[in-house]
Formats: structure tokens, C-alpha cells, sequence
């Protein structure tokens, strides 16, 4: 999570939100409110890009389905799964998790861990949950009705995409 916090949230999300306002002239406050919602709202867009690394249609990512196992990262699925998993289920995940060689087969075998371990549905409990977070935070911010609906929309399309 601290990965998806300082990779997407503030790099990708807050502080392009806080470089825009400052130049519009906006106050701490605006600051503050963009922060509340743009930290939850950059990693629950993060842990979707994690969820599409493994479970993505390579038509609609662009990318070989799998290659975010092939290259081993270490996302919030992976972390949950091996602290659910089984010594087998750890097993598979330790197996197969970083082989450039990955074929369909161990891709297959891994999402199997990720979803038997309840980490799939974890993950998507806490996009909902950071989502929500962002919207909130987003209506009680000193924002426009304009802006708050422009960035409500953001919100919806940065974390419900399948591509």
C-alpha cells in the first residue's frame, strides 16, 4: 500500500491536483481537500491497474495478460495472498511469481491462488472502500460544483476501467 501511496496517489493524483489549484490561486483549504481526495482515490486507481496486471483482457489493457506476474511485482494482491494463503498456496505463488517464462498454465495457477485466498475480493472491497473516501472527502471540499463533478466522474472512470 505505501507503493500505491507514493507511486500513484501522490505522484499521479494529489500533486497534479495541488499544482493546478496553486497556480489558480487557490487556498490551503482547496490544497487540503484535494488531498483528501486525491490519496485515496490514486490508490484505489493504482490497486485497479494491479487487479488489470493480472486478471486484465489483453484486448482492452494492451498488454500479455499475466505480465505483471511474469515481472514479479510485489502488488497488494500478492501480499494478501501470501498472508491468507495456505504453505501450498505460498508455494505456488513463490513458484511462479517473477518468471519471465510464465506460461498461460502458471498464470492461471496464480490467479487461482489469488482468487481461492479471498485476496481478488479483499482488493475490491478497498477500491470501493478508497473510492468512497475520495467521493466524500470531494463533496466537502471548497470546490466548485463543476470541478466536483468533473473530478466525481475521474474518480468513477480511474477505478471501475477494464482497460
Amino acid at each position: 500500500m505505501r507503493v500505491a501511496r507514493y507511486k500513484a496517489a501522490k505522484y499521479t493524483i494529489e500533486k497534479p491536483l495541488h499544482l493546478g489549484a496553486v497556480l489558480a490561486g487557490a487556498g490551503q483549504a482547496v490544497l487540503d481537500g484535494y488531498s483528501g481526495y486525491g490519496l485515496p482515490l490514486g490508490e484505489a486507481f493504482q490497486l485497479r491497474d494491479d487487479v488489470l496486471g493480472v486478471f486484465g483482457d489483453p484486448s482492452e489493457t494492451g498488454k500479455p495478460a499475466g505480465d505483471d506476474l511474469r515481472e514479479g511485482k510485489r502488488t497488494a494482491l500478492i501480499a494478501m495472498a501470501l498472508a491468507a494463503g495456505s504453505t501450498s498456496q505460498a508455494d505456488v505463488v513463490r513458484r511462479h511469481l517473477g518468471d519471465p517464462q510464465l506460461d498461460a498454465e502458471g498464470v492461471a495457477e496464480l490467479r487461482g491462488v489469488i482468487v481461492e485466498t479471498g485476496a481478488l475480493t479483499q482488493v475490491e472491497a478497498l477500491i470501493a472502500e478508497l473510492t468512497s473516501d475520495a467521493l466524500a472527502a470531494l463533496v466537502a471540499a471548497p470546490v466548485d460544483d463543476e470541478a466536483r463533478e468533473v473530478l466525481a466522474e475521474l474518480a468513477q472512470a480511474a477505478t471501475t476501467r477494464s482497460g
